[in-house]
């Protein structure tokens, strides 16, 4: 395998995501990769799942197995604090009142995208053949995984891209005094670093061929119901999640067995067998299944037993088979650039029919809302220069179709020649 793997686990809280992050990890160290397991998650629980006493830097645990917590609050106080001080000092200086500089200087999510830095700082240093990581409940998990792009989009408005522009200005306002303008330098060159380290990223979690996102769930109907809406969230990202584990499954009991011990297991295993056959009717991403123990499986050989089942001979940090691109453009009419052309994008959006899906047309972008969740979906260039005309949902696929704007298609060699 070429290149360090980075293999992500996130799910509703208490579904055992902590407990295959870290049989995961354990397996692929037996198997001779030097493997970094760390957790992302508030409640850091994996610690009590290897029964190690973890922190800050990393832990070895067995030949090639490390494991660690990220303090997201430690990174917030050594890594974000000055540069928000030079924040507030620039928009004082530009005349931005302290209390709403101090506001304006809160980056939403910074914790949460200071930890994920670390994950792909540690995915790059190349002390490592597989990092895997531990997230925090998917609420938490689908804001860390959206924010790289949600934050740039607040880093773009709050100082655009041209603002190197305003440094005259501001050095005028201060009387022209070279410190206000090596002020100005080094906070551009710092929100520059950010913005290239948000793009950096955003480029890893989407890289398929770099990061695997595995969702874990047990197999009953309400968890099922939040996972096509973690689906859903999470294509609405453009992030392709490659394997789904359904965890705690119970084996049914023999037909010998009765009694209303038996009658429960029976019960209980025929609900839990249809709700695993209505996740991989979803035909999204490759299932796993984990087996319910009758222990809970803490410890590095208890782990390794549950990723022997989980696995089997397969390789635990292998990109499942992706499901069907995101995103698909197709021509349904017309040819070239004759004006009577039409398109049609496709959006695959696991669960859609389940929610009220909104869409708004904003510039060059097309805003589709669905459970909650809003992203601004860039047009391919043909389609920018077309109008929607008309939407539908196809199962799981939500479909637009566009025809040519004529204020900006070009036209044709007989239509030019007409006009």
């Amino acid at each position: 395998m070429l290149g360090v793997r980075v293999v992500l686990f996130t799910g509703k809280g208490g579904v055992g995501k902590t407990t295959l992050a870290a049989a995961t990890a354990a397996r692929l160290a037996r198997s001779g990769r030097k493997t970094l397991v760390v957790s992302t998650d508030p409640a850091h629980s994996l610690g009590d799942a290897l029964e190690a006493d973890l922190g800050g830097e990393p832990t070895e645990l067995m030949t090639g197995l490390h494991a660690a917590h990220i303090d997201s609050r430690a990174l917030l106080d050594s890594s974000w604090t000055t540069l928000q001080g030079h924040l507030r000092t620039l928009l004082a200086g530009a005349g931005v009142d302290e209390l709403v500089a101090d506001e304006l200087t809160v980056l939403p999510g910074v914790e949460d995208i200071l930890a994920l830095g670390e994950v792909a700082r540690a995915a790059t240093t190349g002390a490592w053949d597989v990092v895997v990581v531990d997230c925090g409940p998917t609420a938490e998990t689908l804001r860390l995984l959206g924010l790289p792009e949600a934050l740039s989009g607040y880093l773009e408005r709050l100082f655009p891209a041209h603002r190197r522009a305003v440094r005259g200005l501001l050095a005028g306002m201060s009387g022209g005094a070279k410190e206000a303008a090596a002020t100005w330098d080094s906070t551009v060159d710092a929100l520059d670093r950010l913005a290239d380290h948000l793009r950096e990223l955003r480029a890893l979690l989407a890289d398929h061929a770099r990061t695997s996102i595995r969702l874990v769930l047990t197999p009953e109907r309400v968890v099922a119901a939040e996972t096509r809406r973690t689906l859903t969230a999470l294509a609405l990202h453009g992030l392709r999640v490659d394997g789904v584990v359904v965890n705690r499954l119970l084996p049914g009991p023999p037909p010998s067995l009765r009694g209303p011990a038996a009658r429960w297991l029976r019960e209980r295993h025929t609900e839990q067998q249809a709700v695993l056959a209505e996740i991989a009717a979803l035909d999204y991403a490759p299932v796993r299944t984990a087996p319910y123990t009758a222990a809970e499986p803490t410890g590095v050989e208890a782990l390794l037993g549950i990723a022997d089942a989980l696995y089997g001979a397969d390789d635990p940090a292998a990109p499942g088979t992706p499901g069907p691109p995101l995103l698909t453009v197709e021509r349904t009419a017309g040819s070239g650039t004759s004006p009577d052309s039409e398109f049609e994008l496709s959006l695959r959006l696991p669960g859609a029919a389940d929610g009220p899906l909104e869409l708004a047309r904003v510039g060059d972008d097309l805003a589709v809302s669905l459970g909650g969740v809003r992203r601004m979906v860039a047009l391919p260039s043909v389609l920018v220069r077309c109008t929607v005309v008309a939407a539908r949902l196809e199962g799981d696929d939500l479909k637009i179709t566009f025809v040519p704007d004529p204020q900006f298609w070009p036209q044709s060699p007989e239509g030019a020649a007409r006009g």
